[in-house]
C-alpha cells in the first residue's frame, strides 16, 4: 500500500535559511519542527527532504559538503527520535534545460515514488519558495508555503496558490492533507 509522506524543502523550511549553506556547524533546525515532524511520524507518515542545491553545479560548495549538511540535519533530528527516510537533491544549475529534477519539475518526487513507495496525491509538500509549491502542484500533493526562509516574500506572489500558508513548519499537522482550503 502506498505511504503518505511529508515532503520537506530543506533550507528555509526545515532548517534556518543561510545562503549556500555548506558548513554542517551552521545547521539550525527551525524551532518547533521536531514536534511537528513527530506528529506526522506518530500518524504513520514518512519523512523525506527534497531540495535544490545548485551551489554544487556552480562550485560554491562540493557534493561532499552538501551531504555533510544533510547528515548534520539527520543527526540533529535523530537525537530527538525523528528520522528522515531519504534526502533528494537536485545539484544542477537552474539553466540546465535537460534537468528533470530541479523543483518545480517532478523528478525528485518521481524518484521518491520509486524508492519509498510514496503516494504523491496523499502526501504534503512544504516549502518556502514558489518552486516548492510548484513541485507539489505538479505531483498532486497538498501544498504548504511556510513564512520562514523566503516564504514571507514569496507569499505575495500572485502566481502562487498553495493549499495552506503557515508561519512555520511548527504549524503543520497531518489532518491538513485531508481537507484542502
Amino acid at each position: 500500500m502506498p505511504k503518505r509522506y511529508l515532503l520537506l524543502d530543506r533550507d528555509g523550511t526545515l532548517i534556518v535559511e543561510q545562503d549556500n549553506l555548506h558548513d554542517p556547524d551552521g545547521v539550525v533546525i527551525i524551532p518547533g519542527a521536531v514536534e511537528a515532524l513527530r506528529r506526522f511520524v506518530d500518524a504513520g507518515w514518512g519523512l523525506a527532504v527534497v531540495t535544490n542545491q545548485s551551489g554544487v553545479a556552480r562550485k560554491i560548495f562540493t557534493l561532499e559538503q552538501m551531504h555533510s549538511v544533510n547528515e548534520r540535519v539527520q543527526n540533529l533530528l535523530e537525537e530527538q527520535g525523528i528520522k528522515i527516510e531519504k534526502f533528494y537533491a537536485c545539484v544542477h544549475a537552474p539553466e540546465i534545460s535537460e534537468c528533470t529534477c530541479r523543483k518545480p519539475k517532478p523528478g525528485l518526487v518521481q524518484q521518491a515514488v520509486s524508492d519509498l513507495g510514496l503516494e504523491p496525491n496523499a502526501s504534503m509538500m512544504v516549502g518556502d519558495k514558489g518552486s516548492d509549491i510548484g513541485l507539489g502542484k505538479n505531483v498532486g500533493a497538498v501544498t504548504v508555503l511556510v513564512r520562514t526562509g523566503y516564504g514571507q516574500k514569496e507569499q505575495h506572489r500572485s502566481d502562487l496558490d498553495p493549499d495552506y500558508i503557515v508561519d512555520s513548519v511548527a504549524d503543520l499537522c497531518p489532518t491538513m492533507a485531508d481537507s484542502r482550503i
